[in-house]
């Protein structure tokens, strides 16, 4: 009998499937059109997300992401802020639906909310956000305006963990645009777009691979290496040559 036990023990073992490891799960929030949910999606379809999109969720039901998000077979949520009392009532609600998806990450891709200290503090360390400046500069709204009327040379985009200071959290990666003198603002918006859809989806891969994190004293870490205050920082030809650019735009 005793003989016999290997080649059995062997059969059984040629017989065991290891289960597939479930891949990382993101939600992503969403206001409007979308673009940025499309770019991820996109790179998750290339299998170059490094997890799945597993609910979009908008605070606005006639939000066209979430036509983005049914299309591409993702669970669509709308949740209209406006029937909500408060924004702590809000929040309290998206928190519910969220969680039911059991996400890794939070993405915030046009998500047009101040949200609130609980809410922030609930996904501390895994929750992003793209916003359209060189953070620190230009926080708020009308970044591109404001960039032209201060007469800057660069202008672009930065991702960076969600904190309780409005578009103040610590930067992963930033993309650069240079800014012509008198520059088309159209022209501007249309490059920095371009900029959040190469970038975001590195963002997100990075955080999903482990690799990127926010430390215990708060800080951007990749590779366990804090990052500088800007973030790892994509110069303007490096991002108009990823993105196939005329750079003598």
């Amino acid at each position: 009998m005793s003989g016999d036990y290997p080649s059995q023990q062997q059969d059984t073992l040629n017989d065991f499937e290891a289960a597939a490891a479930e891949k990382p799960r993101v939600v992503v929030l969403i206001s409007g059109n979308g673009s940025n949910l499309q770019a991820l999606l996109d790179a998750q379809a290339h299998d170059e997300l490094g997890g799945d999109i597993v609910a979009v969720v908008s605070n606005k039901a006639d939000a066209y992401g979430l036509r983005r998000a049914k299309d591409a077979g993702v669970d669509a949520v709308a949740l209209p802020h406006r029937e909500y009392d408060s924004r702590e009532a809000f929040d309290a609600a998206l928190i519910k639906v969220i969680d039911r998806h059991e996400p890794h990450l939070i993405v915030l891709a046009g998500f047009m909310r101040i949200l609130t200290p609980g809410f922030v503090d609930h996904y501390r360390g895994r929750m992003l956000n793209v916003h359209p400046s060189l953070l620190p500069a230009y926080q708020g709204l009308h970044t591109h305006q404001r960039a032209l009327a201060d007469g800057v040379e660069e202008h672009g985009v930065s991702v960076h963990f969600v904190t309780e200071e409005l578009d103040g959290g610590p930067v992963v990666i930033q993309a650069v645009v240079n800014v012509e003198p008198n520059q088309d603002i159209d022209a501007l918006i249309e490059k920095v777009h371009a900029r959040e859809h190469l970038i975001y989806p590195i963002a997100v891969r990075w955080f999903l691979e482990g690799r990127v994190k926010l430390s215990p004293q708060g800080k951007a870490t990749l590779d366990d290496i804090p990052l500088p205050p800007t973030g790892l920082r994509m110069s303007h030809a490096d991002a108009a040559e990823e993105l196939d650019e005329d750079l003598d735009d």
